[in-house]
């Protein structure tokens, strides 16, 4: 099992991850606000299908790789450094948008929602970029087996994830009316994920590895 501390620390990232503009966000604040909650909660469940399929990619994949080449921590490790101020810059660049700019979206069946759903976490980069370049760095083989480490950080994520989406998509209206009143919030907002962005990958940058 991983240390309380270094868990937290995670699930601080992951807290980042998901309150960063990306697919999922606003594709379920789309699908909210276009045709109602019943219909995001589906494609929430969608979403969450696709967490599942990285972290059992990335568990299994990231322990076969480290025994067979140690040096793909390092590469692994520089570009996840490279992505979090990535995602710090989107943030804070002058034409970065608003988590509650919603785009209009066609009506669809319950059961293709789920699949949309899933196919947009499935093929989210930021999902996959985010597990490898952050797994590696709470994982230690003196905890036991890295396999069921790396589980225990992706249902972390998936629970925060879950729940966090869970909460904007109930009340997406009322925000995006809110957020769109006050626009220095979201200026606000952007900054504070930007700058726990940037304070992840500095602590990366100077990990010096297992």
């Amino acid at each position: 099992m991983l240390p309380y501390n270094d868990l937290l620390l995670f699930s601080l990232a992951a807290l980042g991850l998901v309150l960063t503009p990306g697919p999922n966000m606003l594709y379920l604040i789309s699908r909210s606000l276009t045709q109602g909650k019943k219909a995001g909660m589906l494609s929430l469940t969608g979403i969450l299908a696709g967490f599942l399929v990285h972290i059992i990619l990335v568990s299994f994949g990231l322990t076969a790789v480290f025994m067979a080449i140690p040096m793909a921590y390092q590469v692994i490790k520089w570009l996840g450094v490279a992505y979090l101020l990535y995602l710090a810059w989107q943030g804070i660049k002058p034409d970065s948008g608003s988590l509650f700019e919603p785009k209009k979206l066609s009506q669809d069946a319950p059961l293709k929602l789920i699949q949309r759903g899933f196919l947009t976490n499935v093929f989210n980069p930021k999902v996959a970029i985010f597990y490898m370049s952050f797994f590696p760095q709470f994982t230690s083989p003196k905890y036991g087996s890295l396999v069921m480490q790396n589980m225990q950080l992706g249902f972390t994520q998936l629970m925060i994830s879950g729940f966090v989406n869970f909460i904007i998509l109930i009340f997406a209206a009322r925000m995006a009316t809110w957020f769109q009143k006050r626009p220095s919030y979201i200026t606000i907002q952007k900054r504070f994920m930007s700058g726990i962005l940037a304070g992840l990958a500095l602590k990366m940058a100077m990990d010096k590895g297992k």
